[in-house]
């Protein structure tokens, strides 16, 4: 098994609550970033600890991805996310803090590679490019939705 760990930082002008609004909407995921949620079904609920049946876009697939995710409210969330078909797992932490020029988002995703075949492109694929797909489809349509 091959591990790698994403991470990137980025701040959002605009209040923690605002931001915590839509990246906590999980129901409305595929609506507010299209071009990574296929869509998103909540099979269990417990207070913040979700199940989560997803239909993720990646690498131009549509892989489904099963996710054990805790919201912590006003910070974000941490998720245990599987995708059996593309061969990875992972733990996911989204969290922000509030900073002078509005919300600081600290993200780390720690990726177990189990595919043989996707070992071998691993690097330069899930690191450079997933981060790279992820600020673009996730972080810049927050700054969209939220800058003026």
């Amino acid at each position: 098994m091959k591990h790698i760990t994403l991470k990137g930082s980025w701040v959002i002008k605009a209040p923690i609550d605002q931001v915590f609004k839509i990246i906590s909407d999980f129901e409305n995921m595929p609506k507010n970033f299209p071009t990574i949620a296929e869509s998103l079904v909540i099979t269990k609920r417990d207070g913040n600890k979700l199940e989560i049946d997803a239909k993720a876009k990646s690498f131009g697939m549509i892989l489904p991805v099963k996710m054990k995710t805790e919201i912590i409210p006003e910070k974000g969330y941490i998720s245990d996310n599987e995708s059996p078909k593309f061969g990875t797992s992972g733990h996911e932490e989204f969290l922000m803090e509030e900073t002078e020029e509005g919300t600081r988002i600290n993200y780390v995703y720690e990726v177990d590679i189990h595919s043989k075949w996707l070992r071998v492109i691993a690097g330069p694929l899930i690191g450079w490019y997933s981060m790279k797909f992820w600020e673009k489809a996730f972080i810049d349509e927050l700054k969209k939705k939220l800058e003026r």
